[in-house]
């Protein structure tokens, strides 16, 4: 028998992505996105990458460091995810 998630997928990657708003345009490293999301530096890693790869996070580098910021298309995103965890809320299903 697993263990049953503490959050869901979803619910990992609201946490980024609003991790990510807070930094705004400068971004910020994935050590910052694990510890404010409350990830694993390895999860936090796997969600950003699916998120690139949507088009809902970006990354640039500099000499010594990745940084990653959302994208117009990941803060519509994360404002209708809110909108739905506010109904799912109201309406008292877990997911």
């Amino acid at each position: 028998m697993s263990k049953q998630p503490y959050r869901s997928e979803l619910g990992m990657i609201s946490d980024i992505l609003r991790v990510t708003m807070d930094y705004g345009r400068e971004g910020t490293i994935i050590t910052t996105i694990a510890r404010r999301a409350n990830l694993s530096h390895y999860t936090a890693t796997d969600k950003c990458q699916k998120l690139i790869d949507f088009g809902l996070m970006e990354s640039r580098s500099d000499k010594k460091s990745n940084f990653f910021t959302i994208t117009e298309k990941g803060m519509k995103f994360y404002e209708e995810l809110e909108r739905f965890t506010e109904t799912v809320q109201a309406i008292r299903i877990r997911y």
